[in-house]
């Protein structure tokens, strides 16, 4: 339902766009605990979906690292430029004037401003002047959908993202639209995703690996005896720490590991309490030894048809338990916090 809801949407966009220089919205990907398969029933209704964008005819985009940028992971500028069409102007295939070498006179008399003009700042796409086109886009677009005739959609507040709340009757669900640019033809994205840092500068654009995750589940899901209950391990293991400050991304990340190394046929449901124990131990020497490998970055044994950059490739893959060997505080409560979730 959500996915039919985004093509419709990007339907409806691509409609209404043709004669203006916005990114063009690719088709949405689902990402997060909801497409994967393994949600904790205290997140609701509530789904993540990832808008690819790509560059309007006469523009490229550029990933630059941001290094000024004071956070956490790998974070990216996307520097718009504009590329001559003149080529292509002159065979009448395209109906774009040249930004490049055309007057800004005639320009401004025959054509929409450049993307440059609109949701930049300075070279650099805005995520907030971003998300805030979207916001404008769903609002006028919403009675062109189908769902339209028998839903409500009432539209939240976010200033890095699309979020939206769809009713029907007594139910209801969030939808939150993320957007984001690729780096080549991999399965990583910068992304617009909000992060826990209070003040992002709204040029910034965060490295997400959801899409790599979301497609090893699928990956997986492909490969695994119809019967198999990895996901319900994940579930139940995150609403077990529910409410307690253990990571749930550490829990996916250790089952991800576990799925990746070992036989997929030794997660039915006759094994479940053997694979919740394999799951725990891992934690446990991970939290022992003070470290908990990223699963994507650097990772050889991905699967074949998960796509990195040459660069993620090759480098040692973090360690997400890293601020626990600097503080040794911070180790003894989650050594604690792990010793609660293995008695229940």
């Amino acid at each position: 339902m959500v996915t039919l809801l985004m093509d419709n949407f990007t339907r409806a966009f691509g409609h209404g766009s043709s004669n203006h220089f916005y990114p063009v919205l690719q088709q949405a990907i689902g990402v997060g605990s909801a497409f994967e398969g393994w949600r904790p029933h205290a997140e609701g209704a509530l789904y993540h979906v990832l808008v690819p964008l790509s560059a309007p005819a006469g523009h490229t985009f550029h990933l630059e690292a941001d290094t000024g940028a004071k956070m956490p992971g790998r974070n990216f500028r996307v520097r718009v430029e504009l590329e001559c069409t003149c080529v292509r102007e002159q065979l009448g295939n395209d109906t774009v004037l040249c930004f490049l070498h055309h007057s800004r006179e005639e320009l401004s008399r025959k054509q929409e401003p450049s993307l440059l003009d609109t949701l930049c700042t300075g070279p650099y796409l805005d995520v907030e002047k971003t998300a805030f086109w979207l916001y404008r886009l769903v609002r006028a677009d919403w009675l062109l959908l189908p769902q339209s005739y028998h839903g409500h959609l009432m539209l939240l507040p976010s200033s890095r993202s699309c979020k939206m709340q769809l009713s029907e009757g007594k139910d209801s669900f969030v939808v939150e639209v993320l957007f984001g640019v690729r780096h080549g033809d991999s399965d990583i994205y910068v992304s617009s995703q909000p992060t826990e840092v209070r003040f992002m500068p709204s040029t910034t654009w965060h490295e997400t690996y959801a899409v790599a995750e979301a497609n090893f589940f699928r990956h997986v899901a492909r490969q695994a005896p119809q019967d198999s209950w990895h996901c319900k391990c994940l579930q139940f293991l995150t609403c077990a720490a529910m409410g307690s400050d253990f990571s749930t991304y550490a829990l996916k990340t250790v089952v991800m590991h576990l799925l990746n190394t070992s036989p997929l046929s030794q997660w039915g449901r006759r094994e479940f309490l053997k694979r919740l124990l394999d799951i725990v131990d891992y934690l446990r020497c991970s939290l022992d030894k003070k470290r908990l490998d990223h699963f994507v970055i650097g990772n050889q044994r991905l699967p074949g048809e998960i796509s990195l950059p040459p660069d993620l490739q090759r480098v040692e893959p973090p360690n997400l338990f890293q601020h626990l060997a600097r503080d040794p505080d911070a180790h003894r409560e989650v050594v604690q916090v792990y010793i609660k979730l293995q008695h229940k």
